[in-house]
């Protein structure tokens, strides 16, 4: 019962990190481009986004410590690793969502420092793009070459 929580939480999370990105990076893309004020509510946008994807960061790592296939890839290694499908789960996947957080990360943190309001959009504008960029690689889409899952579950 844990696991298909999990499974269905973590599935439906990622719309809130993929809008959040989307909207964080259109905020940080119009204020760039128009030298508009960094205001609260964009410091608002640059926080809920990470905090937002550190959730589905601990809903992720809880369901990868709970799921069967991650078990098998573990415990079969040498066999699994020949499937694909088991192989983006088992290592792919959760390497390249590590990835994409330690970036949102670093890019709100950086951006939270920055002096001026250009490089404070800027600097949420570059990290957050490249992030949603290996998101959408990693994510299991149904119509992913790589491994394909529905886009609820």
């Amino acid at each position: 019962m844990m696991y298909q929580t999990l499974t269905f939480l973590h599935s439906t999370f990622r719309w809130l990190v993929l809008l959040s990105l989307i909207f964080s990076i259109f905020r940080a893309y119009k204020g760039y481009f128009s030298d508009k004020e960094f205001s609260k509510t964009d410091n608002s946008v640059r926080h809920w986004t990470a905090t937002i994807a550190h959730i589905q960061l601990v809903l992720g790592i809880t369901l990868y410590s709970q799921s069967p296939i991650i078990k098998y890839f573990w415990n079969n290694f040498d066999e699994a690793k020949k499937s694909f499908d088991l192989l983006f789960f088992g290592l792919i996947h959760i390497f390249l969502m590590l990835f994409s957080i330690i970036l949102i990360t670093i890019g709100s943190s950086i951006s939270k420092r920055k002096t001026t309001n250009k490089e404070k959009f800027k600097t949420m504008l570059i990290y957050y793009a490249i992030a949603l960029i290996i998101i959408f690689i990693a994510i299991p889409w149904p119509f992913s070459p790589l491994a394909n899952r529905p886009y609820f579950r």
